[in-house]
């Protein structure tokens, strides 16, 4: 079990502390719902969990086949639904490196689909996840 604890600071910011590492995150509500867009919002970090989570999942599979990862990029879009107000689509773009063989190409895409925020996400979430050699 991981703590992790949220205080309100006023104006729609919150401060996020991980208690086993003590790292802090602020929280603003985005500008298209009464907050200043000035810090990720709470559904901005669902975004950034996931992309965060397949680069991770994926690079713990490539070290042990001994490939390094570095560089590689995921980037999301955070897409919303207003009624009822919630995260509607988070489609993610996976960039890794074309030197890549297709065994590891496979074995590297089955492991960002399995990571832990992907399949924690709720169904009605549409995250397709695609994938780019450069």
């Amino acid at each position: 079990m991981v703590k992790m604890t949220a205080i309100y600071q006023g104006e729609k910011h919150c401060e996020l502390t991980h208690e086993p590492s003590g790292s802090k995150i602020e929280t603003d509500a985005p500008r298209d719902n009464q907050g200043k867009g000035e810090r990720f919002s709470p559904t901005d970090l669902m975004g950034a969990a996931l992309a965060g989570c397949i680069l991770t999942t994926m690079a713990i599979v490539a070290e042990r086949d001994g490939i390094s990862l570095e560089g590689a990029k995921a980037e999301v879009d955070k897409e919303m639904i207003i009624q009822p107000r919630r995260v509607g689509a988070l489609p993610t773009r996976v960039t890794l490196p074309k030197s890549l063989s297709p065994e590891h190409r496979k074995k590297l895409e089955n492991a960002a689909h399995h990571c832990p925020v992907h399949k924690s996400l709720h169904p009605e979430i549409s995250a397709p996840i695609t994938f780019t050699y450069e």
